[in-house]
């Protein structure tokens, strides 16, 4: 199923594009235009967005995996007791840089970048050795069409796992929201006019407007142009960067695991992969790897409880107007300390393998949702509101349409699967 990679990664692009023109036009978050376009919709995606993130502590365990098998502590605790160890620790290390930070998405962005760079340079080095080289002649074929006869049966078992593979490529399900938050405090476009969400310890508080505006002036549509080509290399090198490092990292599973069958799972998530450094750089490697996936890990961790609280801020904005006598840092900070306590107990409920895979089935529903609702909101509400030379062109409706399509098929092939019935 590897040729369904690029398709995967690329149904994003559409999908993120429009998140980011609704913000960029407007200056308010994604969610709440959907709460313009329909309440009873954007309450029923609320409560799916919220069951979705009820697992997300998973990826800090993930990275405690990392963390157990480079240090072995606590000593003579189990691998279990080990992750979880490490898990709750990164867990309170981020909130407390949160907390602390003086200007939350700046602390967020800057430690995802640099996370991925390393990330980048570290694959690169790995996917040099000779032993993976020879094995990309084949791996590029698989990439453009299926290799028949499987080297394994299809197992309708796995339905789930693809499923998630497709979900998380590019950042998908419910993260593909968050691209909203990120260039509303960047201040792209109309969001230049809105206020951040600052630390509480030693951030200065900024002021956040319940709504947006859209660019009306002579000023403001000169522009529009700009914030266009923004959008797309920004969405671009996004997702390229994001299938740059899928590629490696499946070449590398291809190269190295697959000929030995082995398989990431249970409490050796990030384990079972060290094996990729370890043949390039021997025992240094494999203690790079580690660090490297603790460090990638835990970030999803971070930017997740930083995404999420935003949205649940914005939600209870919009759904409970006496919420607003309360300022929208204090229930941000509200939020992140109980999406905190709750992922610290959900976490203990399965290894992270499966919580995973369970947020990805609930992300790839609310993906097809809000994929529709995209096409309503920025190709027939806004518009209405927009002068003509700030609307969206018909391409840009053609190729979100397309993933839309994509996206429901996918899923009737899966809930199919699932049943039995393919």
């Amino acid at each position: 199923f590897l040729f369904l990679l690029l398709p995967a990664c690329l149904l994003q692009f559409p999908v993120t594009y429009e998140i980011g023109r609704y913000t960029i036009l407007t200056g308010e978050s994604i969610f709440q235009g959907f709460i313009r376009l329909n309440r009873n919709f954007a309450f029923l995606l609320w409560i799916l967005m919220t069951l979705s993130f009820l697992w997300f502590g998973a990826f800090a365990a993930a990275g405690g995996t990392s963390l157990a098998a480079l240090t072995q502590f606590p000593p003579g605790w189990s691998p279990r007791g080990q992750t979880l160890f490490w898990a709750y620790l990164s867990m309170a290390l981020f909130l407390s840089a949160v907390l602390l930070s003086k200007v939350v998405y700046r602390l967020v962005e800057r430690f995802m970048w640099g996370v991925a760079l390393l990330t980048l340079l570290g694959l690169s080095w790995a996917c040099a050795h000779p032993d993976v080289l020879r094995a990309v002649p084949t791996f590029f074929q698989g990439l453009w069409a299926p290799r028949l006869p499987m080297a394994r049966a299809w197992d309708p078992a796995d339905a789930t796992k693809l499923l998630t593979a497709i979900t998380f490529a590019g950042l998908g399900g419910f993260w593909t929201l968050f691209y909203s938050y990120w260039i509303r405090d960047k201040g792209s476009g109309m969001a230049h006019y809105m206020g951040r969400i600052t630390g509480p310890i030693t951030g200065k508080p900024e002021v956040i407007p319940a709504s947006g505006s859209i660019p009306l002036s002579d000023e403001g549509l000169a522009h529009a142009p700009r914030w266009r080509r923004f959008l797309f290399w920004d969405v671009s090198i996004g997702i390229g960067g994001n299938i740059l490092t899928t590629l490696m990292t499946c070449l590398l599973a291809y190269a190295l695991l697959f000929p030995k069958g082995l398989l990431p799972d249970h409490y050796e998530l990030a384990v079972v992969q060290s094996r990729f450094f370890e043949v390039s750089w021997g025992w240094a490697g494999r203690i790079l790897f580690l660090v490297v996936a603790a460090a990638f890990l835990s970030d999803t961790w971070l930017a997740t409880v930083d995404a999420v609280s935003r949205i649940h801020t914005d939600c209870v904005y919009g759904f409970f107007p006496g919420a607003r006598k309360v300022p929208v840092r204090s229930w941000y900070v509200f939020f992140l300390l109980l999406l905190t306590a709750v992922t610290s107990v959900t976490v203990l409920l399965n290894e992270p393998g499966p919580l995973i895979l369970l947020s990805a089935v609930i992300g790839f529903v609310g993906t097809v949702l809000f994929s529709v609702a995209l096409i309503f909101l920025n190709h027939v509400y806004l518009p209405r509101h927009l002068p003509v030379a700030a609307r969206p062109g018909r391409l840009n409706l053609i190729f979100l349409c397309i993933s839309c399509l994509a996206y429901a098929l996918l899923a009737v092939a899966y809930f199919l699967t699932v049943a039995g019935a393919l």
